[in-house]
C-alpha cells in the first residue's frame, strides 16, 4: 500500500497526466496552493484527495503534506513529473520487502520537448520514494533534500521530467528560485561582490556547456547553460538589493531616533 503526493499551483497543463501515471497508488493526494486555474477541477475528476495550504516554501509544503498520507510508503512528485509503468512495477516490488528507508530515482529530463542527454542534467536524481515516518525535508528554500532516518537506496527505472516548455518558462522559474535562494544566502551571511556577479556566472556557463557537454545538446544545451548562468547572477543581484533595502531601513530608523 502506498500514498502518492503531488504539490501544485496552477498546473492544469500537467496535473492530469501526472495523476494518470500514479493510478496504481493506493491513494493520490494533491496539496494545492490555492490555484486560480483548473488544477483542482482536473485533480478531482481523477479521483484525487484535495488538500489546500498557503505556500511558504517547497520544503515546508512537502513536510506538511507527508503526515497527511494514510500509508507507510510515499511517492512524492512534482506535477511535471511522470511515473512510467516500469518504475511503478519496480516500486511495488521493492516495498514488499524494502531494504532501505528511502530511494533515489534518476530522471529522464525533457526541455522544450527535447530529451536532454548532457548539459549537467545527465546525472539528475531525486529522492521520491520514502517511508512516511522516517523522512523529512531539510529547511533549504532551494534544492531542498530529504533527511532520512536510516539507509537510502537506488531504483533502476527512471522518472520522466517535463521541465520547461520554453526559455521564457525556464527564466520565470529561475527568477522565482532566485527569490527563494536569497533566504539561504542570508543564513550564510554572504555579501556579494565581483566574484559573485562576474566570475561565478561565467564559471557556471562553462561548467554546463563545456565540462558537462551541453554543446552536444545543441540549442537546448546552450539555453540551459545560459539560463543557469543568468540564475547565478540573478540570485546575487536580489541579495544585494535586499542588503541595500535593509541598510536603508536601518538608516531611517536611526534617523527617527535622532
Amino acid at each position: 500500500m502506498i500514498s502518492a503526493i503531488v504539490t501544485t499551483y496552477n498546473e492544469e497543463d500537467n496535473i492530469g497526466a501526472c495523476l494518470d501515471s500514479l493510478s496504481w497508488a493506493s491513494e493520490r493526494i494533491v496539496v494545492d496552493s490555492y490555484s486560480t486555474d483548473n488544477t483542482i477541477a482536473i485533480a478531482q475528476s481523477k479521483g484525487a484527495r484535495i488538500l489546500k495550504r498557503k505556500y511558504d516554501n517547497p520544503a515546508s509544503q512537502k513536510n506538511w503534506a507527508i503526515p497527511q498520507a494514510e500509508f507507510e510508503w510515499i511517492i512524492l512528485l512534482d506535477a511535471d513529473e511522470r511515473c512510467p509503468s516500469e518504475l511503478a512495477e519496480e516500486i511495488l516490488q521493492e516495498i514488499k520487502n524494502p531494504k532501505h528507508k528511502a530511494y533515489w530515482i534518476k530522471r529522464k529530463n525533457f526541455f522544450m520537448g527535447k530529451h536532454v542527454r548532457y548539459s549537467g542534467w545527465q546525472g539528475d536524481k531525486v529522492v521520491r520514494l520514502f517511508q512516511r515516518d522516517n523522512c523529512r525535508y531539510n529547511d533549504n528554500w532551494v534544492h531542498e533534500e530529504i533527511i532520512t532516518n536510516g539507509k537510502e537506496g537506488f531504483l533502476k527505472q527512471k522518472l520522466v521530467h517535463n521541465t520547461y516548455k520554453s526559455t521564457e518558462h525556464y527564466l520565470a522559474k529561475m527568477d522565482r528560485y532566485a527569490d527563494y535562494a536569497v533566504h539561504d544566502l542570508i543564513k550564510k551571511n554572504i555579501r556579494p561582490g565581483f566574484y559573485n556577479f562576474r566570475l561565478k556566472p561565467i564559471a557556471r556557463f562553462f561548467k554546463h556547456f563545456i565540462m558537462q557537454l551541453g554543446f552536444l545538446d545543441g540549442r537546448v544545451g546552450y539555453e540551459i547553460s545560459r539560463i543557469s548562468a543568468k540564475y547565478v547572477w540573478l540570485k546575487y543581484d536580489k541579495l544585494q538589493k535586499h542588503i541595500e533595502n535593509q541598510s536603508l531601513a536601518l538608516k531611517k530608523k536611526e534617523e527617527k531616533k535622532a
